[in-house]
């Protein structure tokens, strides 16, 4: 049987009231449920960081570009930036790139929690296929594939 292993760390200093502050502010911003979202996220950055730390130090070409490439195609970083970039990221930027976000932003729903709302009563398709996680990082290719069936839009 596989062991089910969380993908977030937690915060070292959990009542650390600047931190609370800035994370009430993105749940509220990105229409996210609790803070174990954003935890996720720092996490996805994290792992991009590490990585491209490691390939800084190392220098391997192979590896680089593809890291680069799978950044590009989720539309982190620009094509043609470097490694740099990269140790830029940010959580909102990882954030904007969310099924939710890209929702609101193309104007499928009026709310972030609308948004929300359509994609967990599985309105919202990618590609013809229905998706129902609000947490989906959807890739550049695919993001104009987003479609909002049923309901007024």
């Amino acid at each position: 049987m596989r062991k089910i292993r969380r993908k977030y760390k937690r915060p070292k200093r959990p009542w650390d009231s600047g931190r609370i502050e800035e994370e009430g502010k993105m749940l509220r911003e990105f229409g996210l449920r609790r803070k174990r979202e954003i935890w996720r996220a720092e996490s996805i950055v994290r792992e991009f960081r590490r990585r491209a730390r490691d390939l800084i130090a190392v220098k391997d070409e192979e590896k680089t570009k593809i890291l680069l490439d799978k950044l590009v195609g989720l539309g982190l970083i620009e094509k043609g930036q470097d490694l740099e970039q990269v140790l830029a990221l940010g959580v909102n930027d990882i954030l904007n790139r969310r099924l939710q976000t890209l929702v609101l932003k193309k104007g499928f729903a009026s709310s972030i929690k609308e948004a929300r709302q359509k994609i967990a009563h599985g309105h919202v398709h990618i590609g013809g296929r229905r998706t129902k996680f609000a947490s989906y990082i959807v890739p550049v290719e695919k993001e104009r594939m987003i479609r909002v069936e049923g309901g007024k839009r």
